[in-house]
């Protein structure tokens, strides 16, 4: 959800804040542009699929089957990070929380604190189960 005009200038302000009063923390917390990362590292992934291509091919024309297991692996294993990386690429303008899985573990169980211990199997059933019947009674 984007900000309203009144929280960007109040946001921008505190950031113009803190640059002044310490200016070696502020571009510490700056950090990197996710976007440019990810978009890098899928490139490399690209760069490297294709190297790979050409070790399968130049493995095979010269009947050297390690070099074309060694392709193979590299494009497969450059596949992999060029999908991750582009999946991972936030929206313009979205804000990454640091620790992205636990917020998303969090937030898919709303009933459970993280140091809270997990129950019996068929106690979280029977509990299930039980406000199911007591929702259609309603």
């Amino acid at each position: 959800m984007p900000l309203s005009d009144h929280e960007q200038r109040l946001l921008e302000q505190m950031e113009r804040a803190l640059h002044a009063e310490d200016p070696k923390f502020a571009s510490a917390l700056q950090g990197a542009d996710l976007r440019a990362l990810f978009r890098r590292r899928a490139l490399l992934a690209v760069i490297g699929f294709v190297l790979g291509i050409g070790a399968l091919v130049a493995g095979v024309v010269i009947s050297q089957i390690p070099l074309s297991v060694a392709g193979f692996v590299v494009m497969l294993g450059c596949a992999w990070l060029a999908y991750a990386s582009w999946r991972r690429i936030p929206a313009p303008g979205e804000i990454v929380p640091v620790a992205r899985r636990k917020v998303r573990a969090a937030a898919r169980k709303p009933g459970r604190s993280p140091g809270q211990p997990r129950q019996p199997t068929m106690r979280r059933f029977e509990e299930r189960w039980q406000r199911r019947r007591d929702e259609g009674n309603l």
